[in-house]
């Protein structure tokens, strides 16, 4: 061991890096370490600081971004259920549109079940409403023809009104009729004839003596107008459903403000 120190010194002094004019190569000055230093300090404070300042919006927004994604990606329930309703309703109507166009696959019989349609439209119930009550002459019949005439005046209105709110085309791109534009029937939901045709069967039904065969070929009727207008492409089957629900709402509210016999007659002698 005594003889390995001085073999150390000795290397150390041949070495020149040990000399004093490499000194400072070998060992940096402790004032640069000290600027350095205090340099790296200050400008890690304003970038601490910052980092601070920053922090409860980056910590907002990172809040916020996923739930908003988590709205977007991820939809309710309720809102699945609804769209697959939809595409169900909209392809089956698409497939029951049979009479749509001549080259459908009963396409023969479209002027068939466009006639059946003429038979739920308003204007020739109207039309025929005027003209029985022209000819009654007794008090009972112009009480019911007037209250009746007042449920197809409703109806139109209520079906004109809800068609604007809801602006819903049908399965196919049909264009609507002249009969059509002057009932304002120029959207798919809800169906106006088979609104129309369900309020008609009800009042008929509610207050008219009809044998039981007649009161099943009524229903059947009305059964039969609003599916005739999913046949011909205008309608969605939502559409007729829920125009026999409007239909029967129809009726019951006409039931609320049922004109009396004075009040008919009242409006008659005006007339």
């Amino acid at each position: 061991m005594p003889a390995s120190q001085p073999r150390s010194r000795a290397r150390d002094r041949n070495n020149v890096l040990n000399r004093a004019e490499f000194l400072s190569l070998n060992q940096p000055l402790k004032g640069n370490q000290e600027s350095r230093s205090s340099g790296r300090k200050q400008s890690g404070q304003p970038g601490a600081a910052g980092a601070q300042n920053s922090n409860p919006k980056e910590r907002r927004q990172s809040q916020q971004l996923p739930e908003e994604d988590c709205m977007q990606l991820n939809p309710s329930f309720k809102g699945i259920a609804f769209n697959s309703l939809l595409a169900i309703d909209i392809c089956m109507s698409k497939r029951l549109g049979v009479c749509a166009n001549r080259a459908s696959s009963w396409g023969g019989a479209r002027s068939m079940i466009n006639l059946l349609g003429i038979t739920g439209h308003g204007i020739p119930w109207i039309a025929g409403t005027l003209i029985c009550l022209v000819k009654s002459s007794t008090l009972a019949g112009q009480e019911v023809l007037m209250n009746l005439l007042l449920a197809l005046l409703l109806d139109i209105m209520i079906v004109a009104g809800l068609q604007k709110l809801a602006k819903r085309k049908g399965p196919y791109d049909i264009n609507p009729g002249l009969l059509d534009y002057l009932t304002m029937d120029t959207y798919a939901f809800p169906a106006g004839h088979a609104s129309r045709a369900a309020m008609l069967s009800k009042f008929f039904l509610n207050h008219l003596v009809l044998a039981i065969p007649l009161r099943i070929l009524l229903v059947l009727w009305a059964l039969c107008v609003g599916f005739s207008r999913v046949m011909i492409g205008r309608h969605h089957i939502t559409d007729v459903l829920s125009g026999f629900v409007f239909g029967y709402l129809q009726f019951r509210l006409v039931e609320l403000i049922w004109m009396s016999s004075n009040t008919c007659q009242m409006l008659i002698s005006i007339w």
